[in-house]
């Protein structure tokens, strides 16, 4: 359900400081086609040398090292179309050009290349002290719980040095096994803080509430409660915040319950096929509690025999794209690989992703799959 709220984002202004970025980006350019204006121009007697040498200098600054090449070619570019034009081979004001043009080259390009790597080295030790707020938080189940064996896996997007907001959790209560995947809108801290009130207020009820869809209600109200601390969070997170969730209970019985708050549906393998467990009555995600009309519905029961698989996840995975702009085929690869372990089958997964996206994954990646014990 969320990548139907994906396909309605609410209307963003603009932003002031990535608009003057671009600007910045624009000006070499925009000073090498003044040049090359003037010098083709009657007005060819205005000295233009230290425009081109600003070329490469500016590029420097906003186009790292590449655009600094980039611009300085450019530059080159025009001072030899312009010596020719005017028939200006042979004198030193050229040559002056020429050296000044490559001097500032070199230097540019080294600079750019220095503060390009200081700011990858920071960029990957904040991502790395995101990534560890994490895992503190998200911890492996464990590889047999009551009745089914279970693993996990959460992978972090390659790109952007924030982490995003998805969240599992499996635990092994009085009703049965209960597990939880959820995806809390927004990347960074609010979202981690998200991720650890979902997750606490998750571990706590899951123990003592008997009813599934009060559980999943008792998580909703502790996400409100914290968004209404002042302070905790920003006036678009409180407006438009939401979470998508999914609880699963698996008891003694032949059934696996779910409530789904707008989430992407399990996957269940059932003697070799796949299949997604769509909702009845799909439920709008958490924080938009507004959108439900009437009493709260009940968890929907399928049947989960031995031998049958559930795959819980989130959208980074079948949202997972290719260079054609094809969606991950999670159902297929399932299918592809029923005899392996739960944790061999997630690491193959993971491969397969990969392969899929030909790079590093776009988007964050969390996924429980528990196999049912004889």
């Amino acid at each position: 359900m969320r990548w139907l709220f994906r396909s309605l984002p609410p209307p963003r202004t603009g932003n002031p400081g990535r608009l003057r970025f671009t600007l910045a980006q624009c000006v070499p350019f925009a000073l090498g086609l003044a040049v090359l204006v003037i010098e083709l121009t009657p007005a060819h007697f205005i000295y233009t040398g230290p425009l081109l040498t600003a070329i490469p200098a500016l590029a420097a600054v906003t186009l790292g090292p590449k655009g600094t090449l980039s611009a300085a070619a450019l530059a080159l570019a025009i001072s030899t179309t312009t010596a020719t034009y005017n028939q200006a081979w042979g004198t030193l004001q050229v040559y002056t050009n020429f050296f000044a043009l490559a001097l500032v080259t070199v230097a540019g390009f080294i600079m750019s290349r220095a503060v390009q790597a200081r700011k990858k080295d920071e960029l990957d030790q904040v991502r790395r002290i995101a990534v560890a707020a994490q895992d503190v938080i998200l911890r492996p189940v464990p590889a047999r719980l009551g009745p089914v064996r279970a693993a996990s896996m959460c992978l972090a997007a390659g790109t952007g040095a924030q982490v995003g907001g998805d969240l599992y959790e499996a635990v092994q209560t009085p009703y049965g096994v209960r597990m939880i995947v959820g995806d809390v809108r927004g990347k960074g801290l609010t979202a981690i803080r998200a991720v650890a009130v979902a997750l606490g207020s998750f571990r706590q009820v899951a123990h003592y509430e008997d009813d599934l869809v009060e559980v999943m209600d008792l998580c909703s109200a502790a996400l409100r409660r914290e968004a209404a601390v002042p302070g905790a969070y920003d006036q678009e997170v409180r407006m438009e915040g939401f979470t998508t969730a999914l609880i699963a209970q698996v008891s003694d019985e032949a059934v696996v319950h779910l409530v789904n708050r707008g989430h992407p549906p399990p996957l269940l393998l059932h003697q070799g096929r796949a299949q997604a467990l769509m909702p009845a009555s799909p439920l709008p995600p958490l924080g938009l509690e507004d959108l439900i009309d009437g009493p709260p519905e009940k968890p929907e029961s399928h049947p989960f025999v031995p031998g049958d698989r559930l795959l819980l996840y989130t959208d980074g995975v079948i949202e997972a794209r290719n260079r054609d702009n094809d969606f991950f085929p999670l159902a297929e690869a399932m299918e592809a690989a029923p005899a392996l372990a739960p944790p061999e089958f997630l690491d193959q997964l993971h491969q397969q992703l990969l392969r899929h996206t030909e790079g590093p994954l776009a988007d964050d990646v969390a996924m429980i799959l528990v196999e049912r014990l004889e």
